[in-house]
């Protein structure tokens, strides 16, 4: 709840908490297991917190370095990455993006292509999710053909997650 509630003071455009954040955080529940703290030497220590936006108007990367160091301010125990989606297209040399779903859409496995925004006028909490929720809560690991195959079985390996979280299923 901390996260949700700096990622809002920003009031960025379709802000989403996202990726790996998300995923493991329910990948860890369904494993037992607690919820991993900020990183330190472990490489199953949580890397980042993904916070993402849509913003065609400022594509520039160092506006999301300003929001990162406003985060880092306020939570400065929290690893925060900005990424803003209007302009990941050129880094994944796609066409470009039209939302924060639509980017999230072309991700590498389908289970991390999921986010949430917390809506402060309703008090609720809003998934989106591309793929749906359904194979991340039964710990399916499936590879988006939107991307080459070897750039999954790569973030496999290197992410560990068939030995961090034995109960995942390869698809």
């Amino acid at each position: 709840m901390e996260a949700v509630h700096f990622a809002a003071q920003l009031n960025l455009p379709q802000w989403l908490l996202s990726a790996g954040f998300l995923r493991d955080l329910v990948w860890d529940r369904l494993h037992q297991q607690t919820p991993q703290e900020p990183p330190q030497e472990s490489s199953n220590q949580l890397n980042d917190i993904d916070l993402i936006y849509f913003d065609p108007d400022e594509l520039s990367e160092a506006q999301e370095k300003i929001y990162e160091a406003q985060l880092k301010l306020w939570s400065p125990h929290l690893p925060w990455s900005v990424k803003n989606q209007a302009r990941m297209h050129i880094r994944n040399q796609d066409e470009p993006y039209m939302s924060c779903e639509h980017a999230m859409s072309f991700w590498p496995e389908c289970e991390t292509a999921v986010g949430v925004h917390f809506s402060e006028p309703d008090n609720q909490f809003i998934w989106v999710a591309p793929f749906g929720l359904d194979s991340l809560f039964s710990l399916a690991l499936t590879h988006n053909t939107k991307r080459d195959i070897s750039l999954f079985n790569a973030r496999v390996t290197q992410k560990s997650w068939l030995t961090r979280y034995p109960k995942l299923i390869l698809r």
